[in-house]
């Protein structure tokens, strides 16, 4: 009996695993060059930057062209396709597991800040920025009411492009600007973005009238079904240039930096903490839940979800990633009515590397102003960082924006977020890359508990292009 040649093997891991190695290498390949251009040649303009990142730009803004119809079609399509009781098991199941990972993370931050204490420890420069001024004027009611005003979309076609903001109105009488910012005039305005949360809500409520209306409903199942399955062979074509746009784009950032040595050593301990809490939660508290919930260790699906969390962190977003994630949840087997519905909702809602940051951060800044915060405080910050977390999606700059709402909890100025503001690009993309593997991992979860409630239905395993043949037969 003759053995496989282990050439023949190396070639066929390296032929499935090629775009795998492939991002990879462009994010080692663009941090090396980045790091090699800023030691040698110093300070880059931003005209040369925007020069550098361009290709990468491009990049982002073609998986950023998908987000609208694929989350449409897809969550619509998804929760049309299955009857009302089992979406409503799958969705709670979902729910339930995006809830407890979130405040598993934001327990795990508070823990590892209380502890290590960061804020005790070293000397940080206020880095102001005019980002951290523009959006310092703002409140935590108007921000939260603006999170439920964005669920309800009252123009669906403008939410596709824009989503709605409450602006504090700084008052022209010097006498007034010394009241308190609840007494000043405020406005709504209609921000650039796609309001991600009024979409999502709009889609499941789409799909559940659909699933409803049966007969009457299979032309309209047929068409997002249809647009579902085109989405995803574009990104299939897109998804071939991620090497040279991840690459491209981690070249920019790191040339926009003023110097990453002192921003280390201004604000290690900080950025150390905040890196522990994301792999002790990512590797451990996600584990363990996975664990729990399917008997199984996740490490080999993250292995196989490498070339995804790669995308993840070169481009900072869950939103851009999640035709990459659909495709390669797809891949592996994962049932499509599964995916194309978690997916989507988890890139909208489940945030947990963003609240464990957020608390985090808002605890350091306590630390570091010396400000003393009571375990009141502590469980005010857990529900702020928490929905600020499920906000982050829905709103600009969420950063910005949402880290000024968990300090106004800690009872500290909006402007300290210039405390931290010299590090977050960075924390960004690792607290992104964290997201989208807890979304992952969490279909993966709902997959497996499903199972029973899936098996019994017609399109049980079915491939992604056979929900719309299957609809196209029912009706024939």
């Amino acid at each position: 009996m003759s053995r496989p040649r282990s050439g023949s093997s190396a070639k066929s891991f390296l032929k499935e695993n090629s775009l795998t190695i492939l991002t990879v290498i462009g994010v080692c390949t663009g941090s090396a060059v980045g790091i090699i251009l800023k030691h040698n040649t110093g300070e880059w303009s931003k005209r040369d930057i925007m020069y550098i990142a361009f290709p990468g730009e491009c990049f982002l803004r073609m998986l950023k062209c998908l987000i609208v119809p694929l989350l449409v079609s897809s969550i619509t399509s998804a929760i049309g396709s299955l009857d009302l009781s089992m979406s409503g098991r799958i969705a709670t199941r979902a729910i339930i597991y995006y809830f407890i990972t979130t405040l598993c993370a934001v327990v795990l931050g508070i823990m590892l800040v209380t502890t290590i204490k960061p804020g005790h420890v070293g000397k940080v420069d206020e880095f102001m920025t005019e980002d951290v001024e523009k959006n310092s004027k703002v409140l935590t009611p108007d921000t939260l009411m603006d999170l439920v005003r964005n669920m309800f979309a009252d123009n669906i076609i403008q939410a596709t492009m824009f989503q709605y903001r409450t602006e504090i109105i700084q008052p022209k009488n010097i006498t007034l600007k010394d009241a308190p910012m609840e007494e000043w005039d405020f406005s709504g305005k209609q921000k650039t973005g796609s309001n991600v949360l009024g979409l999502v809500m709009f889609s499941i409520v789409l799909g559940t009238t659909i699933g409803r209306m049966k007969e009457q409903g299979k032309l309209l199942q047929d068409f997002f079904a249809v647009l579902s399955e085109a989405m995803m062979i574009i990104t299939s074509w897109v998804i071939w240039l991620s090497p040279i746009g991840v690459g491209f784009l981690i070249t920019g950032k790191i040339l926009e930096m003023q110097s990453l040595l002192l921003v280390v050593q201004q604000l290690g301990w900080y950025f150390l903490t905040v890196m522990l809490g994301l792999f002790l939660h990512g590797f451990g508290t996600i584990a363990i839940i996975f664990f729990l919930g399917t008997r199984r260790l996740p490490y080999g699906y993250v292995a196989k979800l490498s070339q995804v969390l790669a995308t993840a962190f070169g481009t900072g977003s869950s939103s851009a990633t999640m035709p990459l994630t659909i495709k390669c949840l797809d891949g592996m087997g994962i049932d499509p009515r599964v995916t194309r519905f978690v997916i989507p909702v988890g890139a909208t809602i489940n945030m947990d590397g963003t609240a464990l940051y957020e608390a985090v951060a808002a605890l350091f800044i306590a630390q570091y102003r010396r400000v003393s915060y009571s375990f009141g405080t502590v469980i005010a910050v857990s529900i702020t960082a928490t929905a600020a977390s499920i906000g982050a999606a829905g709103i600009p700059q969420a950063g910005l924006v949402t880290m000024v709402m968990v300090l106004d909890t800690v009872g500290l100025p909006a402007k300290d977020v210039s405390l931290i503001i010299a590090v977050d690009w960075l924390l960004d993309r690792f607290r992104t890359t964290i997201n989208v593997m807890c979304d992952a991992l969490g279909t993966i979860l709902v997959n497996h508990l499903s199972k029973k409630d899936l098996k019994d239905h017609p399109l049980a395993n079915a491939e992604p292009h056979e929900l719309t043949e299957f609809c196209v037969n029912e009706k024939e």
